[in-house]
């Protein structure tokens, strides 16, 4: 039997895929949000990573999720997302972005803190990713206490007023939308394919 009490609010995606803004949006919109600052902001996140470290440790601690109930919170794609809870409903705001953006955007992180073993071939990073997010896709379908939203990055980005009224219908609340709205940054979209082959970092 499903507890009783607002929904869960899920942002997942995998890392580098827009879940910070999300939550920021979210946060400026109006939602509570769930989050700790234990993660600073730095030059790849200058707005802050709105990360919850007890989200990270499903495995050992679920004990948050009942007080997560009517809140926002972040949990990028891993598989401890499927050791969800059974009996809470969670409206989940998937975020989507190109892959190659994704891997790309991974591999800039990495290399701004030192990072020089990168793995040779970030095309085998993608398809590893995409066979996951298939997997994500099928279960997220098939769990009735789930509600899933799909929202592309870049599409954000070049149609905020569109995003946030797919946001605020989909959460059935009332949101500031000019809010959220300018917590869209188009100068932070800094890894996207701006033509055949090119990419704009």
């Amino acid at each position: 039997m499903t507890a009783k009490g607002p929904p869960i609010i899920l942002v997942s995606g995998l890392p580098r895929s827009g879940s910070s803004m999300m939550m920021r949006m979210l946060e400026a919109g109006g939602v509570p949000i769930l989050t700790d600052g234990v993660r600073k902001p730095d030059e790849d996140n200058p707005n802050g990573y709105y990360e919850f470290e007890r989200a990270k440790r499903l495995n050992d601690d679920l004990s948050w999720v009942r007080d997560a109930r009517g809140m926002a919170v972040k949990l990028l794609y891993c598989p401890v997302i499927y050791k969800l809870p059974a009996d809470f409903q969670y409206k989940v705001i998937f975020m989507r972005r190109d892959l190659g953006e994704v891997v790309a955007s991974q591999f800039a992180m990495l290399r701004r803190k030192g990072v020089s073993d990168l793995p040779a071939d970030p095309a085998i990073i993608a398809a590893a990713y995409k066979t996951e997010l298939e997997k994500a896709e099928r279960w997220l379908a098939s769990q009735s206490n789930f509600e899933t939203l799909y929202i592309d990055y870049s599409q954000t980005v070049a149609d905020k007023q569109g995003t946030c009224l797919r946001i605020k219908r989909f959460l059935g609340v009332a949101l500031h939308e000019v809010g959220m709205e300018g917590a869209i940054v188009q100068s932070l979209y800094r890894q996207r394919h701006v033509g055949r082959g090119r990419r704009e970092t």
